[in-house]
């Protein structure tokens, strides 16, 4: 019970609102993006993005950091990624292209990476531990994945919105795509450090 009044304590705040409705953004995200609707979809991806840049900026600027608020945030991150890798492996895996197709698997890095993260952190609340806060790596690993992103789903094929008008050369999505894979590669390992320690102060010899 101290582990629940321990998030909930100020957990009233304008980032909090903002991250529950990051959240709910998903399911409509990816509804649709199957049902076609690519700009919508998009759209959507774009906002997700901004409001995860601002909600960090009101919890500073108007003191409204709360412990909740430092789950959610990047809970919200989390699940968006792993939608997107999920949506985005289907998709590629399912083209006629034999090099898009065989890429496509580079997907399932996010995907795994981000579901570690998701059971990793909510194994660490029930045993009394605290998830590591976002650091630099995956901040910037945050930000360029949203940035890869957003790119194919302007011009990427088979799912770019403007696709029809310019194609991103398969190569060029590759590239991008991988540089984002190794970045969110790295920003896992930083976090390892941080959560040994929190392993070795609790359940270390005294």
């Amino acid at each position: 019970m101290d582990i629940i009044k321990h998030y909930l304590t100020g957990w009233k705040t304008v980032p909090n609102f903002i991250s529950f409705v990051r959240i709910l953004l998903i399911p409509v995200f990816g509804v649709l993006f199957y049902k076609g609707y690519l700009g919508w979809s998009l759209a959507i991806l774009i906002i997700s993005g901004i409001t995860d840049f601002i909600d960090g900026k009101i919890a500073r600027k108007f003191n409204q950091i709360s412990e909740l608020g430092k789950m959610l945030d990047p809970l919200a991150d989390k699940l968006t990624q792993i939608t997107i890798a999920i949506i985005l492996f289907l998709k590629f895996n399912a083209v006629n292209d034999s090099v898009i197709r065989a890429f496509s698997w580079i997907f399932l890095v996010f995907l795994i990476k981000e579901a570690i993260f998701v059971i990793g952190g909510v194994t660490m609340i029930v045993l009394g531990m605290m998830p590591s806060a976002a650091e630099i790596y995956g901040k910037v690993a945050t930000f360029v994945f949203y940035g890869v992103m957003v790119v194919l789903f302007l011009f990427g094929p088979e799912v770019g919105v403007f696709a029809s008008a310019f194609t991103l050369p398969s190569v060029a999505c590759m590239v991008l795509v991988s540089i984002s894979a190794v970045l969110a590669l790295v920003a896992f390992a930083s976090y390892i450090p941080g959560v040994l320690q929190q392993v070795k102060e609790k359940y270390g010899k005294k």
